[in-house]
């Protein structure tokens, strides 16, 4: 999401549903802003294998300078200007993680760089704010479990990870999407609700491909975990939290064991 107005309003739920007790946790993503760092640095046009930015040394660390030192605190002063209480919390704090390789479309074995997916989470910090009535900012980097050395980690991933730690009662994709659509070229063809089971079906008949392969079965292994139910929102939809969380029709697609 890039449209100021809409990661504004998106803040502005947030703090609401802090006020209604629910504690939310905000694992962002950085996507555009990091692809446009990486060009301003000269590291040349952004590349992805299996939905996965290759990232080098040299990107790792525009990668983190600018989810730590723009987005991030962006989104604190943002949901704190909205009346709500925010903390940023560097991911390299919160997500163990382990180098990965990339599968390109033949399946060969390709080299990502500093990417990692993670190993387990480190809770206590985000706790702490909850606890408090303060919504933890997490940003998705790693610190390798080999070297402490950050690694990139998939936004979505991230989230699933340390949904399957923490074990909340939803897990809420907010995307530039409705949610599943049983056809890619149809905004109208919205699927709304899906067991594991159908989305795994999903996969294997090619419905769900790319990129959005890891994140559902994130989201299948989240709800494995003990997650009650997750949620695939439009965050183009003025009010799209609230909307899923609070009225009976919901919006986007959900994930049900």
């Amino acid at each position: 999401m890039d449209n100021e107005e809409l990661v504004s309003a998106l803040m502005r739920d947030i703090v609401f549903l802090e006020i209604a007790g629910i504690n939310p946790i905000l694992v962002h993503g950085g996507g555009k802003a990091i692809t446009a760092a990486m060009t301003a640095a000269g590291l040349g046009d952004a590349r992805f294998v299996g939905g996965f930015r290759v990232t080098s040394p040299e990107a790792v660390a525009v990668v983190e300078e600018t989810l730590s030192n723009t987005i991030n605190p962006h989104l604190v002063t943002l949901i704190n200007q909205h009346g709500g209480r925010a903390m940023g919390i560097p991911g390299t704090g919160v997500f163990r993680a382990r180098r990965i390789h990339g599968t390109d479309a033949d399946g060969t074995r390709v080299d990502i760089g500093q990417v990692g997916e993670v190993d387990h989470c480190l809770t206590d910090e985000i706790l702490c704010a909850t606890s408090s009535n303060i919504v933890p900012v997490v940003s998705p980097l790693g610190s390798d479990v080999e070297n402490d050395r950050p690694l990139n980690v998939n936004a979505d991933l991230a989230a699933a990870a340390l949904a399957r730690t923490l074990k909340p009662a939803k897990l809420v994709y907010v995307s530039d999407v409705p949610g599943l659509l049983a056809d890619p070229e149809d905004p109208g063809s919205l699927i709304p609700s899906v067991t594991p089971g159908a989305a795994q079906d999903l996969i294997a008949s090619g419905v769900i491909s790319g990129g959005m392969i890891p994140k559902i079965r994130s989201a299948i292994e989240a709800l494995h975990a003990g997650v009650d139910k997750v949620h695939f929102i439009d965050g183009r939809v003025p009010h799209t939290i609230l909307l899923e969380i609070f009225t009976a029709e919901g919006i986007g697609t959900e994930i049900t064991p």
